[in-house]
């Protein structure tokens, strides 16, 4: 008889609104290689690249064995001595605060809800455009349409722990636009991926 490993099992992962909702984030794939589709959206964009949020580092790993130069900003200090460990070129630094090669990025990414960090998405995509100098582009993944959007109050939630409470926000795919504008941004192209995920460029 073949034998049968047993496949070990992440504790799940929920991020939770001060409203009670746990949101529709796929934590456990933060962990996981970059997926064939993000992959796929990854081969389209310009670098140097900067990953904003950046956890674990799979895209930075993803884009860094593509030859293009990336660097992964995070804030946790555990999502980034896991992207280390993954050789990825990473820094745990708050987005807001001072960055290398500010002006000069060509592309930013915010995966995975990362549009929400700090729960102001309009400060959010400022600070994106001043990363990219008004001249790259930011890829922001969104919620589907008819989501709006709105700022909330979340932590993340694991074997009955809670973390420390922080400022996020959702963004649907119908709110992004006008979010974009108030950050001097237009919207070059939205729509879902084949799993329904959906990304704005925005330029």
């Amino acid at each position: 008889m073949p034998t049968l490993t047993a496949t070990p099992v992440r504790p799940a992962v929920v991020l939770r609104a001060h409203t009670g909702e746990a949101l529709e984030l796929d934590l456990g794939r933060w962990h996981d290689p970059a997926t064939d589709e993000e992959a796929d959206l990854l081969d389209t964009v310009d670098g140097p690249v900067i990953d904003l949020g950046c956890g674990p580092g799979r895209l930075v790993v993803r884009l860094a064995s593509q030859r293009v130069p990336v660097l992964g900003v995070d804030s946790s200090p555990s999502a980034i001595a896991l992207a280390r460990m993954r050789g990825a070129t990473v820094l745990e630094r708050d987005i807001f605060g001072p960055l290398p090669g500010e002006g000069r990025w060509g592309t930013a990414l915010l995966f995975d809800g990362n549009v929400g960090i700090g729960g102001d998405p309009a400060r959010l995509l400022r600070r994106c455009r001043q990363l990219t100098g008004g001249r790259g582009e930011v890829v922001a993944e969104v919620q589907p349409p008819g989501t709006g959007w709105r700022r909330l109050t979340a932590w993340f939630e694991r074997d009955g722990r809670r973390s420390e409470s922080f400022a996020w926000a959702v963004v649907g795919a119908d709110a992004i636009a006008g979010l974009a504008r108030r950050a001097g941004l237009e919207v070059a192209a939205l729509a879902p991926t084949p799993s329904g995920r959906w990304f704005a460029r925005l330029a």
